[in-house]
Order: C-alpha cells, then structure tokens, then sequence
C-alpha cells in the first residue's frame, strides 16, 4: 500500500523514533508498505517518520543509483545490489573523521536539494526484520543514504546541517513546501 508523504514542518518530523521491540508480521507489513512508498516517489531512503510513525525503523535501496556505493560485511567487499533492500531497525552508526559534501533532496521537502556534509564511511550496527543482528559498513552514495536516514529516526532534519545565512536563502522554498505549492528549479525559473 502506498503510504502519505508527511511534509516539511509536521512535528512527526522532529519526534526521536521509539525502539523496535516486536518483529513480527505487523512491521514486516510495514517494511512492504514503506517499501513501496519509497519506490511510488522514487526515494532511496524512507524512514519511518516521514509516514506518521516515530519508530526507529528506516528502509534504503540505493540499487537503482548510479551513483557509487560500497558495502563490507565482516570486513568483505559484498555486491551493494544482493543486499537491497536494507532495513535500518533499532540503528546505531560509527562515523569517520572523513568527510565530503552531499548533494541531497528528501520525500519530505519535494523539490528542494542542498548540500550537506557527511561521512564518506559509516560502520552500522541494525537488526534485519526477523530480529537478528546486522553488523556492515557501508561507503559511497549507500553511507550517505544511510546517514540521512539515521537522522530523521533522530528527528534532525537536512536543513538542520544550513547556517542561519544559507537558511535564509530557502525561506521562501520551506514556505512553498509547508503550503504544498512546488518548487521550481533553478532551470524552470529562467
């Protein structure tokens, strides 16, 4: 079932997500229904916050990108698509020191993007729906999907990473988002 998009400025959005403590039919429907979701919107990433639900409990399938990812399990190089989709239930992530800047939208603001910083590497440790641990480490465009996931079970936002200046240059873009009018790019503006 495809599930409602909560927007930008809905305080579900801010809400730290509840651990996960049943695995049982009832999430893994909700894994096929976040799953599909994401996929009607043509997401990478969705968590479970941005369909009315704080639970720390986020889906990511980045098999579809071009955009280079790597994937170690138990210190092994593991084709990224074999293991798509990813289901982040209960996460917790170890960051490098290593950073670079990351070009990213989210369902929850449509047709907004900014840059963001992120790890180039994180080491995740999750659990799988049936409950059992997961341990990986994830490089690449699959790490900074991961972490922007991370960070709505958290209730931190993209924009959250934004100077006060370089929010002010997306007022009016968070302004359209909360009033559900689109933003044009900078290429349908001219």
């Amino acid at each position: 079932m495809i599930l409602n998009i909560i927007l930008y400025d809905n305080p579900i959005l801010r809400k730290r997500g509840k651990a996960i403590d049943a695995f049982d039919q009832q999430l893994k429907d909700l894994a096929s229904d976040m799953l599909e979701t994401m996929a009607f919107y043509k997401g990478v990433g969705l968590a479970a916050q941005q369909i009315g639900k704080a639970l720390q409990f986020a889906v990511v399938d980045v098999s579809a990108s071009k955009i280079p990812s790597s994937l170690l399990i138990g210190g092994k190089p593991v084709p990224v698509e074999e293991h798509m989709p990813l289901f982040l239930i209960n996460p917790t992530l170890k960051y490098t020191r290593s950073k670079e800047i990351s070009n990213e939208g989210c369902l929850s603001f449509p047709g907004l993007r900014i840059d963001v910083p992120r790890s180039k590497r994180v080491e995740v440790n999750t659990y799988d729906l049936n409950g059992k641990p997961l341990k990986f480490e994830a490089g690449g465009f699959l790490a900074i999907a991961i972490q922007h996931e991370y960070d709505h079970l958290q209730g931190k936002l993209f924009i959250d990473y934004l100077s006060a200046e370089q929010r002010k240059t997306i007022k009016e873009d968070l302004e359209k988002i909360k009033r559900g009018e689109p933003i044009l790019s900078s290429k349908d503006k001219e």
